[in-house]
């Protein structure tokens, strides 16, 4: 068991790029399926071995092929990679457990397998984005997440996905782009592409300009990729018109993946070598954070698609996370990094929801799920927690996260106590359009009589799983701020 967990860091990557091309060998549905779910789930078990690792001995490091860095290639988990890696894997896990399901209408028998070899990929892409060392390797799985996401994507029933996929391709094409030449003009500077040799370089430069224009490409282009408002344009259509089980993927982990990578460069690789870095920074994030929030509230306010609704939220919910950074303290850290981690649980329930929904629902608008509650009992009594917990109630995960960003805008300083007004406003906002719903599934009179019409057990079961996940990392909430805090305290060290 020693000699294995020295590889944990590795076998996150590759147990998922091996899987893929058997995968795409095994041309029956069920059996492609079940390859890609037994993958994601030993890949969850490795990041579950990797949090335990890290949380008892520190530090988690691999040098591929025995090459210490920084002539190699190096893979790193600390705290901040460990919490991420449970996201991804977790919300991989979840969504293939009800894909056989619902990938069953949307998708064509004979073009399954590819798709599972898809999912495989973006699967092993964000989990490499989260272990590598160094920028270039963190392009290079970027790029593999990217292009499987948008082939995931494409998959969806409407024919809107592809109008959805086109505009995420270009958008996301501009963000990988921006983040490349950044990483060109650091390497031109210091020779390196290790991100601990580049921090300890980037002083050493005879010329900082290069390094300023990096850290705005840099910015800029994880900015794109992550949906930062008002770069958020390509979010909102592909959560909507991906099928169901994808969009459970993508909307629990995928911007939270980005969001990693902007915070490690501009707190671990830029602050400490570029005078006053981290205040721009506050400075440019935190009007953006709040206008997320409000902006992503008030839209979700108005729209009828159940989908699209939840998507929008999501904006509002990436506002949270970035305000929570942009105060740059302990506090703020640890509320927006646990932020991820209990979103990705309350994101991730709503949209298995949905998924449940859409086995006796055609038409996923607040209407057409009207009488829900009378049809799928259990499926809208799981919709009514998971919104409870993304609004932030007492109890529920998301009210931890949102408690630890209210205490860290009063610990802002005079002008903090303002911070907590577009916190507030945007939960009150989430109980207008998360009772919205709740109101036609319990209230309203289904337009077509039908009886009882549940989800499979299956599905139900691994929708409950999540919610009480919910409710126990609302009492529970130690392991994710401990890792938050941890995270937190490294990334503040470093700057």
């Amino acid at each position: 068991m020693n000699a294995l967990s020295i590889h944990l860091p590795a076998l996150q990557v590759i147990i998922p790029l091996l899987t893929a091309p058997l995968a795409a060998l095994l041309r029956q549905r069920g059996l492609a399926w079940a390859a890609a779910t037994a993958s994601s789930l030993c890949s969850l078990a490795v990041a579950v071995s990797l949090v335990a690792a890290v949380r008892n001995g520190g530090l988690q490091t691999y040098a591929v092929g025995s090459w210490e860095a920084p002539y190699g290639i190096e893979l790193i988990v600390d705290e901040f990679s460990a919490l991420l890696l449970l996201i991804v894997t977790g919300a991989s896990s979840a969504a293939l457990l009800v894909a056989h399901t619902s990938l069953g209408k949307e998708i064509a028998a004979d073009r399954q397998h590819l798709f599972y070899t898809a999912w495989l990929l973006a699967l092993a892409g964000l989990s490499g984005i989260v272990v590598s060392g160094d920028a270039f390797n963190i392009f290079v799985f970027m790029e593999i997440s990217s292009l499987a996401t948008y082939i995931l994507i494409a998959g969806g029933p409407r024919r809107q996905a592809l109008a959805a996929v086109f505009r995420y391709l270009i958008m996301g094409t501009i963000g990988a782009t921006f983040y490349l030449i950044g990483v060109g003009l650091v390497y031109m500077m210091t020779g390196t592409l290790n991100l601990a040799d580049m921090e300890a370089r980037i002083h050493e430069a005879s010329d900082l300009k290069p390094v300023l224009v990096a850290g705005g490409f840099i910015t800029v282009g994880l900015a794109l990729k992550a949906a930062v408002f008002p770069l958020h344009a390509w979010l909102p259509n592909a959560y909507t018109f991906a099928p169901h089980s994808v969009s459970v993927f993508i909307a629990a982990c995928s911007t939270k993946v980005f969001l990693y990578v902007l915070l490690r460069f501009d707190f671990f690789v830029f602050q400490g070598n570029l005078p006053g870095h981290i205040m721009q920074f506050s400075g440019f994030m935190l009007p953006l954070a709040v206008a997320a929030v409000l902006f992503g509230s008030a839209i979700a306010l108005m729209e009828k698609d159940l989908k699209m609704l939840l998507a929008y939220s999501s904006i509002a919910q990436i506002g949270y996370i970035l305000l929570g950074a942009s105060l740059v303290s302990a506090t703020g850290l640890t509320a927006g990094i646990a932020h991820m981690f209990n979103h990705a649980l309350a994101k991730g329930a709503l949209f298995l929801a949905v998924a449940c929904m859409g086995t006796a629902y055609g038409v996923l608008s607040i209407e057409g799920v009207a009488g829900a509650a009378r049809r799928m009992p259990f499926t809208a009594a799981a919709f009514v927690v998971a919104g409870l917990s993304l609004i932030g109630i007492p109890g529920t995960a998301g009210f931890i996260s949102k408690w630890y960003l209210v205490l860290a805008a009063l610990e802002f300083g005079p002008g903090g106590a303002l911070l907590i007004a577009p916190v507030l406003a945007g939960s009150v906002m989430a109980v207008i359009y998360i009772w919205k719903v709740v109101e036609a599934a319990y209230f309203g009179e289904a337009p077509v009589a039908g009886g009882r019409a549940e989800a499979p057990w299956w599905m139900l079961s691994v929708l409950w799983a999540v919610v009480l996940l919910n409710l126990y990392f609302g009492i529970q909430p130690m392991l994710p701020l401990e890792l938050a805090s941890e995270a937190a305290a490294a990334l503040l060290d470093r700057s």
